[in-house]
């Protein structure tokens, strides 16, 4: 469990710590207490101990600024969070709830079905011969959506590859992109992401039509978390939003120029 859940002076702290950034840099204690419902006097201890380790910089009386080191305390301290939170949503509350998966054949209600991942999709196959199993509650032929419920194990699922390519700008003129290796690149993608008009002109002058131009990196890191391999194409300018998102994510990925 991340840190900051399990006792409630790790909670206090990320939460000192966030109410900081959020107000920096006049920050007021007084404020900081009554939003974290603790002392005045405690947020004051809290922040000289976040001061002497680094985390925070005093800049003058009732000025602070998180630093760079404490920035990076907040990312992986909120990433631990958000991944407890999705263990919570996905395999603890996940188990009591009903999801919609594609019948991959004939399945009646109250069946045992085998569950996996296909195309980035939930599948069901009637049998329990897999390491992942559920229990249809409703009646399906192969082909149509089927309710599961009562899942049980993990679905053996690879993460897919991402492949950020970045093409220049408009402003860098007509800089040369090695195409032949981006067509290569696309075909053998299951989904092609596109960033910036630079980006999907690129893929248009190849006679591609890119599955998505919007949050390229979120859409991304959804697609490879479900086993597909990815291409985005983006500019140079716009890179860092996309690996932005895929790290947050916690999913590898790959940058390369073209």
């Amino acid at each position: 469990m991340a840190d900051v859940l399990e006792n409630k002076r790790a909670a206090t702290r990320f939460r000192i710590l966030v109410e900081i950034a959020d107000r920096q840099p006049a920050v007021s204690q007084g404020e900081i207490a009554a939003a974290v419902g603790v002392t005045s006097q405690a947020v004051s201890e809290y922040i000289r101990d976040l001061v002497s380790e680094g985390l925070v910089r005093k800049e003058g009386r009732s000025r602070y600024r998180v630093t760079k080191e404490g920035v990076d305390w907040l990312f992986q301290a909120a990433t631990d969070v958000r991944r407890f939170a999705e263990h919570v949503t996905d395999d603890v509350l996940g188990n009591v709830g009903e999801d919609a998966a594609i019948a991959t054949d004939s399945v009646e209600a109250g069946e045992t079905v085998t569950l996996s991942i296909v195309d980035g999709l939930l599948h069901a196959t009637p049998g329990d011969d897999g390491p992942a199993t559920g229990v249809a509650t409703t009646m399906a032929e192969g082909g149509k959506v089927v309710g599961v419920t009562g899942f049980s194990g993990v679905i053996d699922l690879e993460p897919g590859v991402v492949t950020v390519y970045q093409v220049p700008p408009i402003r860098a003129g007509t800089e040369s992109v090695d195409l032949e290796t981006l067509a290569k690149a696309c075909e053998g993608a299951d989904l092609v992401a596109a960033m910036g008009v630079e980006a999907v002109g690129t893929l248009r002058s190849l006679s591609l039509t890119p599955d998505t131009i919007f949050a390229a990196g979120e859409v991304a890191a959804d697609a490879a978390s479900r086993g597909l391999d990815v291409v985005v194409v983006t500019t140079v300018d716009t890179a860092g939003r996309v690996t932005d998102a895929l790290r947050d994510s916690g999913l590898a990925y790959e940058v390369a120029d073209l």
